[in-house]
């Protein structure tokens, strides 16, 4: 029997709902789980901390907010991750091609194929899927718990566009390898994995383990123009549209005039200015091979 640590995010718009049901399923495939559940996101880590010596992986029920929680404790414990998504978007999920049905998820994780993925790191916070500001950073603050729970993830859309009708541009300065760029943008977002914002692409290439980063500034001004490239934001081709910037590379640094909040995984947790680093195989998950 694998012993296992199952943390499940009860709170999250499926948690409550499917604990009991995944308890069943994991031991029914063989696993022998220590279950615990908080109310506190910022506790995940320590509690992974805690039970180190007690288990062979940690198993994680939740969303990509409960996911990036407990990034240091599995930095900290080199111990695998197996996923199970009950959150809204489950973009890591998406990313890591891992299936919404929990029975699925479950026989995933019971197969214990091993990948190694990247990390993306800005101002000391890590992050699975994207970081970003600008328009990312207003939807995250107008997205309530209360309307993902309501909508799931059309949530998304929804409030993406109630916020692109106000969006304001702001100028920025993006330094890559030894370049700089001065632009006038209303999102700038660097991508680690392949999805955000429910299903968003952040570029039609990017994988969770190409050892590089993936930015684009969004870099026009009229809310019709962002309606119009909505299709490409949501394959990441970008490549025909003369307004957006596309850059690749290991390490970025972005300025701006104004401090402005910076969006690591749906949470807003660090701000301008930004120093953004891509930190390869950094963590083992369980995902299909």
């Amino acid at each position: 029997m694998k012993k296992a640590l199952l943390l499940v995010n009860q709170h999250s718009r499926k948690g409550q709902k499917l604990l009991s049901q995944a308890t069943v399923e994991l031991e029914a495939l063989g696993f022998e789980l220590i279950i615990e559940s908080t109310d506190h996101a910022h506790e995940l880590s320590d509690t992974i901390r805690r039970y180190q010596n007690r288990v062979e992986l940690v198993i994680i029920g939740g969303g990509d907010g409960t996911l990036n929680a407990a990034i240091e404790g599995l930095i900290d414990t080199k111990l695998p991750l197996g996923i199970l998504p009950m959150g809204t978007a489950n973009d890591l999920a998406r990313t890591l091609a891992i299936p919404t049905d929990l029975s699925a998820a479950c026989q995933v994780i019971a197969s214990g194929k091993i990948r190694l993925i990247d990390l993306g790191w800005v101002n000391g916070q890590h992050f699975f899927n994207v970081a970003s500001l600008g328009l990312s950073v207003e939807i995250t603050q107008r997205l309530t718990k209360k309307v993902k729970q309501r909508w799931g993830v059309l949530a998304y859309a929804f409030t993406a566009l109630q916020t692109i009708f106000s969006a304001r541009p702001f100028r920025a300065e993006i330094k890559i390898n030894n370049q700089s760029f001065k632009v006038k943008t209303i999102q700038i977002a660097i991508g680690n994995g392949r999805y955000y914002g429910g299903g968003m692409t952040v570029a039609e290439d990017a994988t969770i383990d190409d050892r590089r980063l993936d930015l684009y500034s969004l870099e026009t001004i009229k809310w019709w123009e962002i309606i119009a490239l909505l299709p490409a934001m949501r394959q990441g081709n970008y490549t025909k549209s003369p307004k957006v910037r596309v850059l690749y590379a290991q390490e970025f640094e972005v300025n701006t005039s104004k401090r402005r909040s910076i969006n690591t995984d749906g949470e807003i947790t660090t701000h301008t200015p930004a120093q953004f680093r891509v930190i390869p195989e950094a963590l083992a998950v369980i995902a299909p091979s």
